[in-house]
């Protein structure tokens, strides 16, 4: 699958970068066609190494002068409503006819991410007939009342303007004990590892090992129709190439012309095994699987490690797992030297983090309003005071 990949904020155009970066190291077609980076904070965007400084984005320079929003959702949200032209114009750098779908990637915690997210999602929504995703990173349940604020407010209204929303929950994917900021980067590995491999799926160039069940742009599309919350799983296995020191280990006896023996069964086996590690690990938002309306199970790998009956056990395991019936599966041959799984859930429901994301912004709204009404009545009293002094 093409993206036109938007990184908007910091974290935002962070991942993007980083996402880029990875996608042009990496042999075999790039799925990043182009990539956009918006920012109300000019510092952020000089950090960035991948994407060049034509394709960033300086937004609000007259209510901000280049500083950021100051985690100001709304005012972000202003911002971008006021300067759509100069986004636009940006936007039709973009060959679209070269891609499948826009991707939006944004801190729903931040300011600049959390506001223009939803609003850039719309404007794309109303301009292209491409579809338009959302990857939404969740904050920390420790990063602050404004953060958990701000993510439930974008929260809602993302969703309800792309077409599907994957999320990727900082609180999941920390270390025990570990400081937030020092994790970011740590966690962005984890976040593209995660996300990369669905849509990499199908992109075959020349030369290249063509896959015995095509995993193309329309089944990845398909998943993520309908709308809603999605989240991805990944296992990866390397000990079958690492096994391959002397005499080649399982390899030569996957390629063994004696037909059908003990290694078949080895194959279905760790495909399978590989499958449920996804599913039920760590997910990029937990999520009761369950609950899934669509699925996709991807298997990349050498392809003398693509074993076609383990890729169909491993869907027909998911389906039963689910109770779907719209579970999709494919394999995708590449140049690491692992079987990689990647389940992609869509239409997530019962997500406990979204839950509690909920009631900490009811708390933080309280907190809040008791702060504005105690400064207000400080206010109040210390002009009564100086009246008094006056007569």
């Amino acid at each position: 699958m093409k993206l036109a990949l938007i990184g908007i904020g910091q974290a935002g155009g962070k991942i993007a970068d980083a996402f880029t970066a990875r996608d042009r190291a990496r042999a075999g077609p790039d799925i990043v066609h182009d990539a956009l980076a918006i920012n109300t904070a000019k510092t952020d965007l000089s950090g960035l190494s991948t994407i060049p400084e034509e394709r960033q984005l300086l937004i609000g320079e007259t209510e901000v002068g280049g500083h950021g929003v100051g985690g100001d959702n709304e005012l972000a949200a202003q911002i971008i409503e006021r300067e759509l032209d100069e986004v636009h114009t940006a936007l039709n750098e973009i060959s679209v006819h070269q891609i499948n779908a826009f991707l939006i990637v944004a801190a729903l915690g931040g300011g600049t991410g959390s506001g223009a997210a939803p609003v850039l999602a719309a404007h794309l929504k109303e301009i292209y007939a491409e579809p338009v995703y959302g990857l939404g990173i969740l904050p920390a349940a420790d990063e602050g009342g404004i953060y958990t604020l701000n993510a439930a407010r974008s929260l809602q209204t993302l969703v309800d303007r792309v077409d599907n929303l994957i999320l990727f929950d900082n609180d999941a994917w920390r270390n025990t004990g570990e400081a937030v900021d020092s994790g970011y980067e740590a966690m962005n590995r984890e976040l593209i590892t995660q996300v990369e491999l669905p849509f990499r799926a199908g992109e075959i160039e020349e030369g290249q090992s063509v896959a015995e069940s095509v995993v193309d742009s329309s089944e990845i599309i398909n998943t993520l129709s309908g709308g809603g919350v999605s989240t991805i799983g990944y296992a990866e296995d390397d000990s079958v190439t690492s096994a391959e020191s002397g005499s080649r280990g399982l390899l030569s006896r996957f390629t063994s012309k004696a037909g059908p023996t003990e290694d078949s069964a080895v194959a279905v086996n760790r495909i399978t095994s590989l499958v449920r590690r996804a599913t039920l690990g760590r997910l990029t938002v937990e999520a009761d699987v369950a609950s899934a309306e669509r699925g996709l199970v991807v298997v990349a790998g050498p392809s003398e490690y693509l074993n076609r009956k383990g890729i169909e056990h491993g869907r027909s395991w998911l389906e039963e797992e689910t109770g779907s019936m719209h579970i999709r599966g494919g394999d995708y041959p590449w140049s690491d030297d692992r079987v990689s799984v990647s389940v992609l859930l869509a239409g997530i429901g019962n997500i406990p983090r979204i839950e509690a994301l909920k009631r900490q912004a009811v708390e933080a709204q309280s907190r809040l309003e008791e702060t504005r009404a105690s400064h207000d009545a400080a206010m109040d009293s210390l002009s009564t005071d100086k009246l008094d002094s006056l007569f």
